[in-house]
């Protein structure tokens, strides 16, 4: 096992994926190029929606936060394990209906839904929308209401927590974009506002903290913080919350000094929590829906590259470049992130060279990782990065005009394009 249980190494020392070879992948498929196990990304549905249904009820549902790996497949495999989806844009939405993903187990998130995004969203019957904001609210109650339709929605709520990760991904706290915070009486204002309206009905609350968490502190105050104020809305307007969406956030292991989160355990604490808050504060317990995104899909990808050249500075550093980079991986340069690498033809090898892996683009910033311990290279050889199923497909660009890589399914022996990689004519496709 390397890192996770679906990598290890062959008898000829290359790195295996579900047990497939990722240098005859590279081989067969090019580089660069994303690799999924399928058999990883079923199995760890089949996790979430096993303790959530076991912990807070059969009428839980784990709803995959789309934005961390979204293409047609992933909705379908999503269907199939029985799980919702989180959409944040018309674009994931467009992708779902054409994956025939069931409309009804769609939660549709973002702070700034365009009339167009939410018209999109009526029109498709999107089970759940959750409002962000008063300016929404009222929108949608007015489309709904030209539309002839009852909008089921949630509301999101600002718990005004810190969970002490990176600040470009935290979201639970006061001052978020996202959400109606509240120790600033934004959250109950909102609240009555949508209680009043004709055109949509509120069922329950929504909260997200932040996302690469391993303390389950942030997690279990969350639960607290959300159970009052649901004790508290009950007091002040009578309403009774149907349901309480708790965010995702769990963290997944990039490195081997990253801890190995028990997700099953997990739920069952903060599963507790919410029951002895129900208990406490004298209310229903409400269905609860969680939604990782990054925890489903991270460990179960890889991406494959081919070396091109290998640069030593004595003194300073080396410098082992690869042919892809910022434009199919840009986490680096947004948020200085932290990936396991390795040869993937010497992957049994020990790691006793130190490199910054750096991509092929115009810009110093382009950058994988920086003195990462890995095996000697040359060019030719194949360069894997593990974790990367989750923000990296999604995250891609074509920076430098760079065609976006293919993603790869393996399962069973089996490897399969579920993505197509970009041609130069994709690139101008759009040009005029």
């Amino acid at each position: 096992m390397i890192l996770h249980s679906h990598l290890d190494t062959n008898e000829q020392g290359h790195l295996t994926i579900g047990g497939m070879d990722t240098v005859a992948l590279a081989k067969e498929f090019g580089t660069p190029a994303y690799i999924m196990d399928e058999a990883a990304i079923r199995a760890r549905f089949r996790t979430y929606l096993t303790a959530a249904r076991t912990h807070f009820g059969e009428n839980a549902l784990p709803a995959f936060a789309s934005k961390a790996l979204c293409f047609t497949e992933i909705y379908r495999i999503a269907a199939e394990e029985g799980l919702g989806i989180d959409c944040v844009s018309g674009g994931e939405l467009y992708t779902a209906k054409r994956a025939s993903f069931p409309a009804e187990r769609i939660y549709f998130h973002g702070n700034n839904k365009t009339d167009a995004d939410l018209k999109q969203a009526l029109d498709m019957g999107v089970g759940t929308i959750v409002v962000d904001n008063a300016d929404e609210l009222l929108a949608l109650d007015a489309l709904a209401s030209n539309a002839g339709k009852t909008q089921r929605i949630l509301l999101r709520i600002t718990p005004g927590i810190d969970p002490h990760t990176h600040r470009a991904i935290r979201t639970g706290n006061v001052d978020s974009k996202f959400g109606n915070a509240i120790v600033t009486g934004g959250a109950m204002e909102i609240t009555k506002l949508a209680l009043s309206l004709s055109n949509v009905r509120l069922v329950g609350f929504h909260c997200h903290v932040g996302s690469q968490i391993f303390d389950l502190s942030p997690f279990r105050d969350a639960a607290d913080i959300m159970m009052r104020y649901i004790a508290d809305v009950k007091r002040e307007t009578g309403f009774v919350t149907e349901e309480l969406n708790l965010g995702g956030g769990l963290a997944a292991r990039y490195t081997e000094v990253d801890a190995t989160v028990d997700y099953a355990d997990a739920i069952a604490k903060i599963a507790a929590i919410v029951r002895n808050k129900a208990q406490e504060m004298d209310v229903a317990m409400p269905r609860v829906i969680l939604e990782p995104g990054r925890s489903l899909v991270a460990e179960a990808g890889i991406t494959l590259y081919t070396v091109g050249g290998v640069k030593e500075i004595p003194g300073f550093k080396n410098y082992i470049s690869v042919d892809g980079g910022m434009p199919d991986n840009p986490r680096y340069a947004l948020y200085q992130s932290e990936y396991t690498a390795l040869i993937a033809n010497r992957a049994a090898d020990p790691a006793d060279y130190r490199a910054t892996v750096a991509g092929r683009c115009c810009e110093s910033g382009d950058l994988i990782g920086e003195d990462m311990p890995i095996q000697r290279a040359s060019r030719g050889d194949i360069l894997a990065v593990l974790t990367t199923g989750a923000y990296n497909y999604s995250m891609a660009s074509n920076y430098n005009r760079l065609p976006r890589p293919p993603v790869i399914l393996v399962r069973d022996g089996v490897a399969r394009v579920a993505v197509r990689r970009e041609s130069f004519e994709d690139l101008v496709r759009n040009d005029v």
